[in-house]
């Protein structure tokens, strides 16, 4: 809305409120990779913050059975039909599976807000270490496999331990989501934000999801050190 000064001349529009978000509380999450830790937990917690859920995995069956452990009006079914039934579909699967998965899902996605939280790393004796996908990033590669949808990045640094543990009231974290167009982050964050103690914060385009994809190694760093659960608090916003 432009506004007018005392001279009656226009002047520039308020600036939207970045804490102003979206309803999503009526929107299909899918959950590519629901059969995983990361995925059961995210599939968890969201259902049990009132979001429709259904889990996808290659096999239907598998992602039924997930489904039925975890209650909360969580359907399974096989990746594709998750694809096609969901509004936000959420991409959890291994790293190693990645490109495989949304090359094969590409007409499923299309028109779709994907959330890859996927993290691409490696193990040695020395411990977890950051890869560098050819694209830049897993949600670079992301976007550039499927050209249809709407690519963003989040949820990347959350503990599957504490998602999936019923006991855990609230989790006490912020989530990074980065993306290209503001109408979409708005709708991550929203999503983020419905589960008790996260919060979605915007952290930059996807060019800038390599850093946040590598800094998981350094968590389980400090998990190892530590033997906690850590997660992420942006602060002064």
């Amino acid at each position: 809305m432009t506004s007018t000064d005392n001279a009656g001349n226009a002047s520039k529009p308020a600036a939207k409120d970045p804490w102003e978000l979206p309803d999503v509380s009526g929107l299909v999450v899918g959950v590519l990779g629901g059969t995983g830790d990361q995925g059961r937990g995210l599939a968890y917690r969201l259902a049990r913050a009132g979001q429709k859920v259904i889990i996808g995995s290659r096999a239907a069956e598998r992602a039924r059975a997930a489904a039925d452990e975890l209650g909360l009006g969580i359907e399974g079914a096989d990746n594709a039909e998750c694809a096609r039934r969901s509004d936000i579909v959420i991409v959890a699967v291994p790293w190693d599976g990645h490109a495989k998965t949304l090359e094969s899902l590409r007409e499923e996605l299309s028109g779709k807000l994907v959330v890859d939280c996927v993290n691409p790393l490696g193990f040695d004796k020395q411990g977890a270490y950051a890869l560098k996908p050819e694209e830049g990033s897993a949600a670079q590669q992301a976007a550039a496999l499927l050209p249809d949808s709407r690519v963003t990045a989040a949820f990347h640094h959350l503990s599957a331990v504490l998602l999936q543990d019923e006991s855990v009231e609230e989790i006490d974290t912020d989530v990074m989501v980065l993306g290209e167009v503001r109408a979409d982050t708005d709708l991550v964050q929203a999503l983020a934000g419905r589960i008790p103690g996260m919060r979605g914060v915007f952290a930059g385009r996807l060019r800038n999801a390599h850093q946040v994809e590598s800094l998981v190694a350094n968590l389980i760093s400090v998990n190892r050190r530590y033997k906690a659960h850590a997660g992420l608090r942006v602060t002064d916003v």
